[in-house]
């Protein structure tokens, strides 16, 4: 075109790419108590509006924190719905600024959907299952709930048939899939990129893109939009005062190499607002997280799990049955498992004896008939202790 100033053309180059990239695709907006009135894709939409994704309203945010703290009955669905939101203010304030970046229609669907669907693999009460039930159930399984999430992910796209959506609005198949699954729960065959010696590991984004890796689920640093949303969601329904403004970092967040790396950085001016988020996060921690009565009721909840395991039976694919602990090992079934089982236990009938154990500790539960702790002692030297 004649135009030899760089600055000039990327500028074209990133209007023409814009232009293109602007349909008359409907949005439709969610009013959210923490970041107010959002706006999502109508692909967005279409993977909420799904079972698997529905799910998440019945599974709380911070398990059996509500027994402590009366406001702290939030769950899943609203904490993912805000980690898609600002998975997509923050990749679509990358773009606006520095549109040498290259950041397309692709990458802030792809991101989007992993801050949406990054929890979609959390069982009942959250954490408590993967933390606590799961390893004493099944002590030979090596299971996390990022790789359940995935596993739920390939299941809502084959059961809701979503692929020919994707691809209609613009995504390109199995790689953008690839590049979603990765930013949940990092490359998906490190061992093999350790064995081939591959200085990249990941298949959905070349390395000049490094940096959209580091905004659902931050391995780096630990700065991501995930902690953003349940620092504020968890202080509001807590109770509990956030010191942490994400907005001042979603205006001060640059993209800068560091060692051949393109890597999200911030002002120097901010690192006491950065402080003040790992700050927040020790405060949750010791005043609400770590709640030593909050703690005593999930060893309970896990206790009456692990005695009501093999005794619930949940039906899955081609009709097997699942116990509570090894429904993780078929989506059909998984997607059954939520909060309720608490209820269920809670409300079995008298005649099952099986359950009556695991129902006395919930009753107890109920009835503030907690454990008491009968003192602590702290080790003078590393030891290992076995359950």
């Amino acid at each position: 075109m004649g135009i030899e100033c760089l600055g000039v053309r990327l500028q074209i180059l990133h209007s023409l790419r814009k232009l293109w990239q602007v349909g008359m695709e409907s949005y439709k907006v969610f009013n959210d108590p923490i970041h107010g009135h959002v706006a999502f894709h109508q692909l967005l939409i279409k993977i909420i509006d799904t079972p698997q994704f529905q799910r998440l309203r019945y599974i709380k945010q911070l398990g059996g924190a509500s027994f402590v703290f009366p406001g702290a009955s939030h769950n899943r669905f609203e904490h993912s719905i805000g980690v898609g939101h600002l998975a997509g203010e923050l990749v679509k304030a990358l773009q606006k600024r520095q549109p040498e970046l290259d950041i397309d229609h692709r990458d802030i669907l792809c991101v989007q959907i992993a801050g949406l669907c990054h929890d979609l693999g959390h069982g009942p009460f959250s954490h408590m299952f993967d933390k606590s039930f799961i390893p004493k159930a099944r002590p030979d399984k090596k299971w996390k709930h990022e790789q359940a999430s995935i596993n739920m992910f390939d299941y809502l796209v084959e059961d809701n048939n979503l692929k020919p959506v994707m691809e209609q609005h613009g995504l390109v198949l199995p790689e953008d899939l690839d590049f979603i699954k990765e930013q949940i729960a990092g490359p998906m065959d490190t061992s093999s990129s350790r064995r081939k010696k591959v200085p990249w590991p990941y298949k959905g984004r070349p390395e000049e893109k490094t940096f959209l890796y580091e905004i659902v689920a931050n391995r780096r640093s630990g700065i991501d939009v995930d902690k953003w949303d349940y620092f504020a969601r968890d202080c509001h329904y807590l109770g509990i005062q956030n010191n942490f403004d994400y907005r001042r970092s979603l205006m001060f967040a640059r993209v800068i190499n560091v060692d051949g790396q393109n890597q999200i950085c911030t002002r120097d001016k901010e690192v006491g607002n950065l402080y003040d988020m790992f700050y927040t996060r020790n405060c949750l921690h010791r005043r609400a997280y770590q709640h030593k009565v909050g703690n005593i009721i999930e060893f309970m909840i896990t206790e009456a799990f692990l005695k009501a395991d093999q005794f619930i039976q949940i039906k899955g694919s081609r009709g097997k049955m699942f116990s509570l602990s090894t429904a993780i090992d078929d989506m059909e079934a998984y997607i059954k498992l939520t909060d309720h089982v608490f209820e269920q236990i809670l409300h079995s009938p008298s005649e099952e004896p099986d359950m009556a154990e695991a129902k006395q500790i919930l009753q107890n539960i109920v009835h503030r008939r907690l454990y008491k702790c009968l003192g602590e002692t702290q080790a003078k030297e590393p030891m290992t202790v076995t359950q």
